[in-house]
């Protein structure tokens, strides 16, 4: 019998290409503020703190494999790509060895989650599968978000207020007004690193008949998209802290503010592969703000 893995150097390189490791500063971003707002207010607790981190970078992980699958199969991949190699449609891995990668990466998802369910109860096992459906419908299914225009919306509702919110929940079993400003600008963030990879896709996508936001918008829109996310992130701590809701101590995320500046100012110039540069330090940028927002938050 052929087993559908082997282990020579080139596949699981291959498997790491399909991670998409630039990404997962996006998965690890929102649980640094969720777990920075728990010590903050006292109720840090480490296993599921560090539970929460493993179950979204496995969920960040699935999607991406997922969207490479799902691309590939309905011609959304094609030689003209601009973006990083897509491992199905470069053919380093077989469809069928991506299909078995994924159903591994979301099954360990789940049995992480089900630590996270005796931790935090119900609502988990909720925002769990909704997260696992919603990385499968992103590129997968009879109505794909991803080519719907929904793309900004899923990522600001799973990898802001629910990554954000969730992971506090898990540690503290209550929610507060203040980790619910903190997932804003995080989602924000989110949907700025997916701006970029869109706005580098257009022609693609459009030419494969998937209807991002960016194509709807064209290239002017998809940039002022990005600024308003961008802009988004940063005004943020500023009403939260006047309404307040959290300490002046969040308004270190502004240190970070000149590095927003400088990726908008590229992103209204470059374009094509240029663009892949700037989505890893969108994603880059958007650690950079949790860290600072989350010492604001404990200090």
């Amino acid at each position: 019998m052929t087993l559908p893995f082997n282990t020579h150097p080139g596949f699981w390189r291959a498997w790491l290409l399909a991670a998409r490791p630039k990404t997962l500063p996006v998965a690890v971003a929102p649980v640094l503020v969720g777990t920075a707002a728990a010590v903050a207010d006292e109720v840090f607790r480490s296993g599921p703190a560090l539970a929460a981190l493993a179950g979204a970078l496995l969920l960040q992980i699935g999607a991406n494999i997922a969207n490479d699958y799902f691309d590939f199969k309905k011609g959304a991949d094609t030689e003209e790509r601009v973006g990083p190699l897509r491992v199905t449609q470069a053919r380093l891995l077989t469809p069928r060895q991506v299909v078995i990668g994924m159903a591994l990466v979301f099954g360990l998802a789940a049995l992480v989650g089900v630590y996270l369910i005796l931790a935090g109860g119900w609502p988990v096992a909720l925002i769990g599968v909704l997260a696992i459906l919603a990385a499968l419908a992103y590129t997968g299914g009879p109505y794909p978000l991803g080519y719907n225009g929904l793309g900004e919306v899923f990522v600001f509702l799973f990898f802001g207020l629910a990554a954000v919110c969730g992971t506090y929940y898990v540690q503290a079993q209550v929610l507060s007004a203040a980790v619910l400003w903190a997932a804003l600008p995080l989602g924000a963030l989110a949907m700025a690193v997916l701006a970029i990879n869109n706005l580098r896709d257009i022609a693609t996508d459009r030419a494969s008949g998937k209807r991002t936001l960016a194509v709807r918008l064209g290239e002017p829109g998809a940039v002022k998209e990005y600024w308003s996310f961008l802009g988004m992130a940063y005004l943020v701590p500023l009403v939260a802290f006047l309404s307040g809701e959290v300490s002046v101590g969040v308004l270190l995320t502004w240190v970070s503010l000149p590095l927003a500046v400088r990726l908008g100012q590229q992103v209204a110039v470059l374009r094509g592969r240029q663009l892949n540069a700037i989505l890893a330090r969108t994603s880059q940028l958007e650690l950079v703000f949790a860290v600072l927002f989350g010492l604001g938050l404990v200090l």
